[in-house]
């Protein structure tokens, strides 16, 4: 077994997920989450007593300790970082997720005999739903909307399903009008199709103009757009709470309810994993209702076969003379 320090391993854990071509702000993500990580460990192991006022001072903390640790020390670090804010569970959760990945790239490369972090308890995170627009609701929003570019940036996330990074990274030569389908760049530099009706091509081919490539929306530079301006867009017109993110889900939950294909809806999504895309498998009340007067004995609709086997079960059982 290869042992090492965080200080050489956190690096080519990073180079090997840039290899993977994942996106600059994920690989800073995870960086910085190890390092952090690593650091803690350093201190725990180097120092005694109360961590807290050296922990602040970061410039003095070190990476030159060993990757391999128990699912204690994990735990403990999570304690750690509660004492003075408490996290949401997502965080807590990323924060292991993250390790995870680390871990099993250190198993892939025999520096450690096992993954601590699946030994560790994850917080629960409390279960809620996710507010999201029905189509009718989405249809009012792009009603409202006189700006031409604005309504239209919009609509394409919910015609499309696409992410606000895929939106802005969107180019003219991307849109393909005969076959109705735009290419996305996706999450690790993926590219899929997806679909996207007539009535948002011709906003789309009135946008463009003359254009034959560059960027779709332009930003006051002539690059791309950026995100910080479509999330400005959705503060402008959308209501409290609504992001790109839930027009996203609006349209996985408005493709899935009618089709009822989670395959489908995970590809056009672009998710890796069909348990990303399983968030979108929420019933409204109109199927909920029409479910339980259908099946459930005491409503309305199975009130009859409840009665009917009232009176079966009143009336006296004939049994055959030889048993």
């Amino acid at each position: 077994m290869i042992n090492g320090y965080f200080s050489e391993w956190i690096p080519r854990f990073i180079q090997y997920l840039k290899m993977r071509n994942y996106s600059q702000k994920t690989l800073s993500s995870y960086n910085i989450t190890l390092r952090r990580f690593g650091q803690y460990i350093w201190l725990s192991r180097s120092h005694r007593g109360d961590l807290s006022k050296k922990w602040s001072h970061k410039e003095l903390l070190r990476l030159d300790t060993d990757v391999l640790v128990t699912a204690s020390e994990i735990s403990g670090y999570l304690e750690f970082l509660s004492r003075d804010h408490q996290y949401h569970a997502t965080t807590y959760n990323r924060i292991l997720s993250s390790l995870s990945s680390f871990y099993r790239f250190l198993l892939m490369q025999e520096v450690i005999d096992i993954n601590p972090v699946p030994r560790v308890d994850r917080p629960k995170v409390k279960e809620k739903e996710l507010k999201y627009l029905k189509h009718s609701q989405v249809m009012r929003l792009l009603q409202s909307i006189p700006d031409d570019r604005d309504r239209l940036m919009i609509r394409i996330i919910y015609a499309t399903g696409v992410r606000v990074s895929e939106l802005c990274t969107m180019n003219v030569e991307d849109v393909d009008f005969d076959d109705q389908m735009i290419r996305v760049m996706g999450k690790g530099g993926k590219v899929r199709m997806v679909f996207v009706d007539e009535d948002t091509l011709d906003e789309i081919a009135n946008i463009v103009g003359t254009r034959l490539s560059g960027p779709l929306f332009p930003g006051q530079s002539g690059k791309h757009i950026s995100p910080r301006t479509i999330q400005l867009i959705f503060k402008k017109y959308a209501p409290q709470g609504i992001t790109p993110h839930k027009i996203r889900h609006s349209y996985a939950s408005e493709l899935y309810r009618r089709s009822r294909n989670l395959r489908v809806v995970q590809e056009n999504l672009g998710h890796a994993s069909i348990k990303t895309t399983e968030v979108y498998l929420h019933t409204d009340v109109d199927e909920r209702r029409q479910v339980y007067r259908e099946f459930f004995p005491l409503a309305s609709s199975g009130r009859r076969n409840t009665e009917n086997y009232q009176r079966k079960s009143s009336e006296p059982d004939h049994y055959d003379d030889h048993g």
